[in-house]
């Protein structure tokens, strides 16, 4: 089965200018979560609990720039990151960063692809 791409990330060199430029732009919601390093969370659309309530677009995030998040990237959902991560190792792609906890949303890692893109994953958590 393919797996979707959920959400996707711009790198910031300056949070409160690039959440001004989005917001401004693009009417997009922001919201700094202070708890995980500035990361801000955009919201494209309407949204419930868990995300967005309509079809046809995802949310995103805005993230301080890194030698390893130098660009945009996208996240796609997978049902054992773990095994992910495997997988794109198998395939010739590299670790960046390991599963880490999101609140108790779910899990994160990133990886490089063949072609040195960043990437991400993201597994819901279901309990």
């Amino acid at each position: 089965m393919p797996r979707r791409v959920v959400h996707f990330e711009l790198p910031y060199d300056d949070a409160d200018r690039a959440s001004a430029f989005y917001r401004d732009v693009f009417d997009w919601g922001l919201e700094t979560w202070p708890d995980a390093g500035g990361y801000v969370l955009a919201s494209t659309g309407p949204n419930g609990d868990r995300g967005p309530t309509e079809p046809g677009f995802i949310n995103g995030g805005l993230l301080e720039r890194s030698p390893d998040h130098t660009a945009p990237n996208v996240v796609i959902d997978v049902d054992d990151i773990d095994a992910a991560l495997e997988a794109v190792e198998a395939a010739g792609g590299t670790r960046l960063e390991e599963r880490a906890p999101v609140g108790d949303m779910g899990w994160a890692a990133y990886f490089t692809d063949t072609e040195g893109n960043v990437v991400g994953l993201w597994q819901t958590k279901t309990s």
